[in-house]
C-alpha cells in the first residue's frame, strides 16, 4: 500500500517538528504586535504642547510611575527665551505638581530677580525627570532615557534662546558629560542646538553658602550671553 505524504513525514519524524516550528513562529509574532504601540507612544517629535502635557501626565514608561503622586511637567511661559532645567521633583514638587517649590524654589526666584527675571514671565522651568525618585535618590539611567524625549520636545516647542542647567545632574544629563560643575561652569555648551550655561542647583547653594558668589558669576555670564544672543537677531 502506498504511503501518503503525511505518513512519510511522520515516519521520518519530521511532521511533529514542522508543527512545532509553526507554533513557535506564532508565539514569536505575538510580542511584536504588543511592542509596536509602545514604541509609537514614545515618538513625541511632532506632538503639540497640550498633547505632550497629557502624555507626560499619564506616562508609565518607567518604575517611577508606581511611586509618584503626580508628574511635574514644568511651569512658566511656553514661549520663553529663558529655560531653567533642574534635576527631578522633590517631595514638595511631587505633592504640588510644580518644579522648584519650597526653600530651593524661593532661592531660585531670588536668583531670577537678581537678573531682572520672574517666574512665568519669559521664563520656563522644568526638570530632566518628570517624576520624583523615591526618597529623593539620584535618578537612574533608564529613567533619564525614558524622560529625555519629553524634555527634547519641550525645548523644540519652547524654542528658548538660552538654557540654564541647575546642578551637576542636570548639566551632565543635558550635555552627556561626566565633568564636574567646576569644569563645566563659565563655558557655553549646547543642547539640541540651544546654548547652555551651567550653574549650581539652588538646593546645593542653601547648603553651601560660600558658593553663592560663583552662582552670581554664572548668572552675570548668562545675562551677558542673552544680551549677545538678542543683539544678533
Amino acid at each position: 500500500m502506498s504511503l501518503t505524504r503525511e505518513d512519510k513525514l511522520r515516519e521520518l519524524e519530521l511532521l511533529p517538528a514542522w508543527k512545532l516550528r509553526a507554533a513557535t513562529a506564532s508565539k514569536v509574532a505575538e510580542p511584536v504586535a504588543e511592542v509596536a504601540p509602545v514604541v509609537a507612544q514614545t515618538d513625541v517629535s511632532a506632538i503639540s504642547w497640550d498633547t505632550l502635557q497629557q502624555m507626560v501626565s499619564g506616562c508609565q514608561a518607567c518604575s517611577l510611575a508606581q511611586t509618584r503622586t503626580q508628574t511635574v511637567f514644568g511651569v512658566g511661559d511656553p514661549n520663553a527665551d529663558w529655560l531653567f532645567v533642574g534635576e527631578a521633583p522633590g517631595a514638595e514638587e511631587d505633592q504640588q505638581g510644580q518644579p522648584f517649590v519650597g526653600a530651593a524654589g524661593q532661592l531660585l526666584d531670588n536668583m531670577l530677580a537678581a537678573i531682572q527675571l520672574k517666574r512665568g514671565n519669559n521664563v520656563y522651568i522644568a526638570n530632566v525627570l518628570k517624576c520624583r525618585p523615591p526618597q529623593n535618590r539620584d535618578p537612574q539611567g533608564e529613567e533619564v532615557a525614558k524622560c529625555d524625549p519629553y524634555l527634547k520636545r519641550q525645548v523644540a516647542l519652547i524654542q528658548p534662546k538660552l538654557i540654564i542647567a541647575l546642578g551637576k545632574f542636570a548639566a551632565q544629563s543635558l550635555l552627556g558629560s561626566e565633568h564636574t560643575i567646576a569644569a563645566m561652569r563659565g563655558k557655553l555648551h549646547t543642547y539640541q542646538g540651544v546654548p547652555v550655561i551651567v550653574t549650581y542647583h539652588p538646593a546645593y547653594l542653601l547648603r553651601s553658602l560660600n558658593e553663592k558668589a560663583k552662582a552670581w558669576e554664572d548668572l552675570c555670564f548668562a545675562r551677558a550671553t542673552m544680551h549677545d544672543l538678542c543683539a544678533t537677531i
